[in-house]
């Protein structure tokens, strides 16, 4: 079955599957035949967006063979490693179908859970979130995580659920407002909460991965927090002034009670140690606070320059 789109004057496909491809060689045939087999038990009419994120390893190679063997698969390489929320920003781009699902190559996110996803959709929702109810990431990952969401959650002003990621099946007419996102700094799941419509999340089934280590390491996973809270919250800003109002309203109390001795014969010269908390104190916080606006300003430097959101080398079947 196919669907007809009058904006788009063009024949589209009913489902529509996307997964950033990273360090994956050895998972890319297993993945392709999960996804098909899951997804025909829904509909024949689907398309597989595998997106090489300029993976160091033989991904591309694998790809591009199964994608000679197989028209459904639709193949994009980036010129260089974009990121993975970038990845999925050029898949979604490329996406033609009515439903649209995203997922990570890892096979931690299941193919099996797909007709799942799709079945609550039927009911008249426009997103379906996946709910990890047990995840199998290692202890580091999940006390990472558990923390840098409950962060994110404050800082942001929003809810964040850790035990939901990228995977989820998603309408098109989602897909086009995330689209209308062309900012610098992509994070998928703050995208799809801002977006709004109709959304519903479900339990599934969360697996470990099927062969390698994950390319996060904490480095990586701090320089993403730190691009999340600056591209979708001003709440450090806030924070800062904050502060600098408290300290402001206490060293002025310190000052009056030095004052008031000072009138009444009390100190004769100004203690030594009290100037040198204060100056470094000071000079401290006046550093970090330049800083974090620096942080912002260096942001709004990458936006204004308007490049693109990523770069496609090769494409195959598109």
């Amino acid at each position: 079955m196919y669907f007809w789109r009058a904006e788009k004057t063009k024949l589209m496909p009913h489902l529509s599957i996307v997964s950033p491809v990273y360090r994956a060689e050895k998972i890319l045939p297993v993945l392709v035949q999960r996804i098909t087999d899951a997804v025909k038990l829904i509909t024949n009419d689907f398309e597989i967006i595998l997106v090489d994120d300029f993976s160091p390893d033989n991904s591309w190679a694998v790809i591009e063979e199964l994608a000679k063997e197989n028209t459904t698969i639709k193949a994009i390489k980036l010129s260089r490693n974009f990121g993975q929320h970038y990845a999925i920003t050029a898949g979604l781009d490329h996406a033609k179908g009515e439903w649209i699902v995203v997922m990570d190559c890892d096979l931690q996110d299941r193919p099996e859970e797909i007709p799942l996803l799709y079945k609550k959709a039927q009911e008249g929702f426009d997103i379906v979130l996946a709910r990890r109810s047990v995840r199998k990431d290692k202890l580091l990952k999940r006390l990472f995580s558990k923390y840098f969401y409950k962060a994110l959650s404050y800082l942001t002003g929003s809810e964040q659920d850790e035990s939901v990621a990228n995977f989820g099946i998603y309408h098109q007419k989602v897909n086009d407002a995330i689209r209308q996102m062309r900012e610098s700094i992509r994070y998928f799941p703050t995208m799809v909460q801002w977006v709004g419509f109709r959304t519903v999340k479900i339990e599934v089934q969360h697996d470990e991965r099927y062969e390698g280590e994950t390319s996060y390491n904490l480095r990586k996973l701090l320089h993403l927090a730190a691009d999340i809270i600056l591209a979708f919250s001003d709440k450090p800003l806030r924070i800062l002034v904050k502060g600098g109002l408290l300290i402001a309203l206490i060293f002025f109390v310190v000052a009056l009670i030095y004052l008031i001795k000072w009138f009444r014969g009390d100190i004769v010269i100004l203690g030594y140690t009290s100037l040198i908390i204060s100056v470094w104190l000071l000079s401290g916080i006046i550093i970090a606070t330049l800083g974090v606006v620096g942080l912002y300003i260096g942001k709004i430097f990458e936006g204004v320059k308007n490049r693109p959101i990523y770069l496609i080398e090769k494409k195959i079947n598109d």
